[in-house]
């Protein structure tokens, strides 16, 4: 199996050996494993890593925002609750809020 060392791959892309060790960790781009367990950094991988940095660049995101991202798609018990937080999180239609503090002001006076 052919591909670029972590040093290597570091220098072609512009992120540093630790960011790419952090990026494993999360997630975001896994390389695979010689049969020493080295990291070997293949086309796919280097594509992942520079369309990373682009994505980050155009949209002002962090990589923990990728990394959670990540999190919802491969855990759909955490994907089900943070949408259900979200479903209820909506702000209410105007008249509801309105009525809401309607009767609040009734039961304080």
């Amino acid at each position: 199996m052919k591909g670029f060392s972590i040093g290597r791959a570091a220098e072609t892309t512009g992120w540093s050996a630790r960011m790419l060790r952090y990026l494993e960790h999360t997630g975001l781009v896994v390389p695979p494993r010689s049969s020493a367990a080295y990291r070997l950094y293949g086309l796919r991988e280097l594509n992942q890593l520079r369309s990373l940095k682009e994505l980050r660049r155009q949209f002002g995101i962090e990589l923990t925002d990728l990394a959670f991202a990540a999190r919802l798609r491969r855990e759909p018990a955490l994907r089900a609750s943070v949408d259900s937080w979200l479903a209820g999180s909506v702000r209410p239609v105007d008249w509801v809020d309105w009525e809401q503090r309607k009767h609040e002001r009734l039961l304080a006076a």
